[in-house]
């Protein structure tokens, strides 16, 4: 009998930036990010047993680079940057994803609980968003549990980013130590959720991400 069939994950996508802008030292710092968050969740008893990650990826078009995989399975993908900034591909992708790759509850077993979504853009769709976007916050199924976007840089876009989510992060530079901490605080986010599961916490709290504390980073408190 295949016991994984029966593990109630909490699955984790990553909406990654790989634009041009982000070329050079950026796009390195996010991809050594990804790398800690996955060295440190191997180091985690609890988010081997439960936390499933997936990348999606977003320059002129989105890629789901890596799809739903166990801690165990997952490999750190090669990042690059170039091109444009499709968000709105990327919604896109993570709606089909969504629809794909989560386990629904069914009669005697309950399904997969609701993803963590973690988004990180230091600029402005280049593409079409609002419909995706729309779509992704009227789902009635697999719904979405938290999605924290990061607006790095002078040229993200905070208030649009307010448009997909009220948790949104504003970080003023794109240093390779600030993007560090950022992965670092996500990593740790994480592993909380999975802490808070094991322990048999409320299920409405494992949704819920405390944004982080005020570093390099300011949280974004305007309205829209």
């Amino acid at each position: 009998m295949n016991t994984e069939e029966f593990v109630r994950r909490r699955p984790v996508y990553l909406l990654l930036d790989t634009s041009s802008s982000m070329f050079g030292a950026p796009i390195q710092a996010v991809q050594q990010g990804v790398h800690l968050i996955h060295r440190e969740l191997l180091n985690n008893p609890h988010a081997i047993e439960t936390v499933y990650l997936s990348v999606i990826t977003f320059d002129s078009t989105a890629r789901q680079i890596v799809q739903l995989t166990s801690v165990e399975a997952f490999t750190p993908p090669t990042l690059k940057a170039e091109g444009n900034t499709a968000l709105g591909a990327a919604i896109t992708l993570l709606n089909e994803a969504l629809d794909r790759e989560l386990r629904p509850n069914v009669e005697g077993r309950k399904g997969d609980y609701r993803p963590l979504v973690f988004l990180l853009t230091d600029g402005a769709p280049t593409d079409a968003w609002k419909e995706p976007v729309a779509k992704l916050k009227a789902r009635t199924t697999h719904k979405v549990g938290s999605l924290v976007a990061l607006g790095c840089g002078p040229n993200a876009n905070v208030t649009l980013l307010k448009e997909i989510t009220n948790d949104v992060i504003k970080m003023s530079d794109v240093s390779p130590d600030s993007l560090q901490q950022f992965f670092k605080w996500v990593s740790s986010s994480i592993q909380k959720t999975s802490q808070r599961i094991d322990s048999k916490t409320d299920e409405g709290s494992l949704d819920a991400l405390p944004l982080p504390p005020v570093m390099k980073w300011d949280k974004d408190n305007t309205s829209t």
